[in-house]
């Protein structure tokens, strides 16, 4: 990890910051979701350079050593998609392959639909290609109890996290999203009860891992990233019958939680989801939890490296 270098670039009044490696001419742009950073490309970013590639990891506006915007409470998912595009025109890059995790996986399909012109390709993990809006997580689907409709809700989570110091927040955000059933509360309940003090961390995550994700989020704070992705998945984009010519390619983990929402299984595994990305390939990761890239680092960068190289010399 020492071989990672840190910098922040402009885009617009903000200070982005970027983590890379590796002097490829291709570039791989690695996006997280959360309760995600940059760290969490730190396997796939290592193993991307030594495949001869560019790897680049930004911190969102608001996460991490990133600026926050002047009003988070009023940033949405399209201002992520121009803080891709920003850092892309800030380092002179034409096109890249771009891997998204988690709310990753949709800023990734907005640029893909939006900017389709600086795409190599795409990767997702996690979600498959979504745009925001009704249709993406619909409320109407959901318990009340469920964490994204819980989060939605202005000064809930702030309450249920401010209960805890930040790196127990984030322990137990890890804990909760590695499990293959949905994070539902009960009435009396907020998200963060449904983990008990003495769970263990997943095996693949460790303590100093933790560390690391908990110094980031001590700098950055919670509030912009109850703003997005929970608070503006809403956000309507007016883009009737998507269709995306790029590849991609979509790695689940078969007991990802993720899976359990409403019509997510059967619109990846019917082939539907292919409607408007024909040149998709699905695999699913029979071990796999939401945290793929991090639980099994060695075979995911097996698929993303073949992905890349196999788009690469087309």
């Amino acid at each position: 990890m020492e071989q990672i270098q840190h910098k922040h670039v402009q885009v617009g009044s903000l200070k982005l910051h970027i983590a890379e490696i590796g002097t490829g001419h291709k570039v791989v742009l690695f996006l997280h979701g959360f309760p995600e950073i940059w760290y969490s490309w730190r396997h796939q970013m290592v193993a991307v350079a030594e495949a001869g590639y560019r790897a680049i990891a930004i911190d969102f506006r608001g996460y991490g050593m990133s600026d926050q915007p002047p009003e988070p409470e009023k940033t949405t998912l399209t201002d992520f998609v121009e803080d891709v595009v920003g850092v892309i025109d800030s380092l002179r890059i034409e096109k890249v392959f771009l891997v998204g995790k988690d709310f990753g996986a949709i800023i990734v399909s907005l640029v893909s639909v939006l900017h389709p012109e600086r795409l190599s390709g795409f990767i997702t993990l996690g979600v498959p290609f979504m745009l925001p809006g009704l249709t993406a997580v619909n409320s109407d689907h959901f318990p009340k109890g469920f964490y994204i409709i819980r989060w939605k809700e202005p000064g809930r989570a702030e309450a249920d996290f401010g209960r805890f110091d930040v790196k127990t927040v984030i322990r137990y955000i890890y804990i909760l999203f590695s499990g293959s059933e949905l994070p539902l509360a009960g009435d009396d309940q907020e998200i963060l009860d449904l983990v008990a003090p003495s769970t263990p961390l997943p095996p693949w995550f460790s303590e100093q891992d933790l560390s690391t994700y908990a110094r980031l989020y001590e700098n950055s704070g919670f509030r912009t990233a109850l703003q997005v992705p929970y608070r503006s998945m809403y956000q309507s984009i007016d883009i009737p019958n998507p269709q995306v010519k790029a590849p991609a390619l979509l790695i689940m983990g078969a007991k990802d939680y993720v899976l359990k929402f409403p019509g997510m299984e059967e619109n990846i595994k019917s082939g539907a989801i292919k409607k408007s990305v024909p040149d998709l390939e699905i695999v699913f990761m029979p071990e796999g939890s939401h945290f793929v890239q991090e639980q099994l680092p060695d075979k995911v960068n097996e698929l993303l490296i073949s992905f890349i190289n196999k788009h690469t010399t087309q």
